[in-house]
């Protein structure tokens, strides 16, 4: 019991939340005593947006556990001989990386993170990684782990092996079946600001060459960075930004410039950063007839975007533009079947398909969009451009729409409600078989927001319209 309290206290030096990927750990730890290290390991899966600790917590767990750590990417290996090594046939061959990777370290039972295996390539004559990896990261078939250069069989079943990804899509269902997928989630603001003043910040200043008799920057001037500079789902571009105060303030001491404490503040914070990036809220200014807000998710967390529709004359022509994926095409088509059906209950024209055409288009048209979660949106600004009602501005929705009006359950919950928090959105339109995913957001965000829950979409006009 006092190596897990040590454990615990080794993780929470090193990262501040992340209670759920804490847990997990604390929990293998307890199999590894309780069978005196004989107990299978698990393959874990860290799954989020980057910048949020995934690789970070794999070298703590390796702290923690008081083992050696390795690290790999996978990111663009397209080879399988990169995994299971060259036959010494091959001029210049080599072991694959897993055995160069325990070769390094000397020891049998090392943290092996493979990052970005969302990421991992295939081709048709060097063949395919992920089906090695099938292999590796499979307790019950690695103790005999086979490498085409060394030809005799090695045992990997004391390898923790950790695996990151950023997204589950790209990974073949069969890898996915051998890993434990453990969610990192984006963070809030206030996990932001504690983990700038208690991890970020200290490491700013000492790669900086600088302490804090010569540099402090005061909470409400991280509080601004955070909200005006930064928008994001984990801490990367937080760290760059106090990282960009401290080279400017580094560089005014070395000319003698400061010689005494300087503090940055709310109000001097712009000198050094120069005008705020962005608006502190991003929601709509004003209730607009055709624009409606929806929440995406995306491998950097979530996003409010801005659905707008217009009819124009024509012949019943649907335009999609804004860069939209396939899926996100079809739940435009979907939405508009299911419009067109309500137009005596909405009491708009039914005739006006065959005067009209209409336009869809998503803003921010470089940024490539795709998924199924914006149908509600959709047909919430399709409503609103047929019967001439706004759209209240502090509403957003997610959700599938089928053209029957059925909404059906999305991922990314936690990050779409934070993205909506970020952004001033007042309330928040969910799928009902989303509930329980509430359980993630934390309580202080729950109780500024107020969630509907619908499973047609019949329900959310009322909420969504201005009457």
């Amino acid at each position: 019991m006092a190596e897990t309290t040590e454990s615990l206290s080794s993780l929470n030096e090193d990262h501040y939340g992340l209670e759920k990927v804490k847990e997990r750990i604390l929990e293998f730890l307890a199999i590894q005593k309780l069978t005196e290290g004989k107990g299978k390991s698990n393959i874990l899966c860290f799954v989020g947006p980057p910048g949020t600790g995934k690789t970070s917590v794999g070298q703590s767990i390796a702290k923690a556990l008081g083992r050696k750590f390795i690290r790999i990417s996978l990111g663009g290996i397209r080879d399988e001989a990169e995994i299971r090594g060259h036959r010494r046939t091959y001029v210049g061959a080599l072991p694959g990386r897993i055995i160069q990777g325990i070769r390094t370290v000397g020891v049998k039972n090392p943290v092996f993170m493979m990052d970005e295996i969302d990421k991992v390539g295939r081709d048709f004559i060097a063949g395919d990684p992920q089906a090695t990896l099938l292999e590796v990261l499979d307790p019950s078939q690695n103790n005999s782990f086979t490498d085409h250069y060394i030809e005799i069989p090695f045992d990997l079943s004391e390898v923790f092996f950790i695996t990151t990804a950023n997204v589950l899509d790209p990974i073949p269902p069969a890898l996915k079946d051998r890993m434990e997928i453990i969610e990192f989630s984006g963070y809030t603001e206030d996990e932001k600001f504690h983990i700038a003043k208690l991890f970020l910040l200290p490491r700013v200043l000492s790669s900086s060459g600088l302490d804090g008799n010569k540099l402090k920057v005061a909470d409400k001037a991280i509080k601004k960075i955070i909200t005006l500079y930064t928008k994001e789902a984990g801490v990367r571009d937080l760290e760059r930004k106090l990282s960009e105060i401290a080279r400017k303030v580094a560089r005014q001491v070395a000319e003698g410039q400061i010689k005494q404490l300087l503090k940055i503040s709310e109000k001097n914070l712009s000198g050094y950063l120069g005008p705020e990036e962005y608006e502190l809220t991003l929601a709509q200014q004003k209730d607009e007839i055709g624009v409606s807000t929806g929440l995406a998710w995306t491998e950097a967390g979530g996003d409010i975007i801005f659905i707008e529709a217009r009819l124009t004359p024509g012949q019943g022509n649907l335009s999609l533009t804004g860069q939209l994926g396939q899926v996100m095409q079809e739940s435009a088509k979907a939405a508009l079947s299911y419009v067109r059906s309500k137009a005596r209950k909405l009491k708009f024209d039914p005739q006006f398909y065959y005067k009209s055409d209409i336009h869809i288009h998503v803003p921010s048209g470089a940024i490539p969009k795709d998924g199924p979660s914006a149908g509600v949106a959709i047909a919430a600004s399709l409503a609103s451009m047929l019967t001439s009602k706004a759209v209240k501005k502090e509403v957003a929705l997610t959700g599938e729409i089928t053209i029957n009006g059925k909404v059906l359950k999305v991922g990314g919950i936690k990050e779409k409600i934070l993205a909506a928090h970020r952004a001033g959105v007042k309330t928040i339109i969910l799928p009902k078989e989303n509930k329980k995913n509430l359980i993630d957001v934390p309580e202080e965000i729950k109780k500024q927001l107020k969630f509907k829950f619908v499973d047609h979409a019949d329900q959310i006009f009322d909420d969504v319209l201005v009457t």
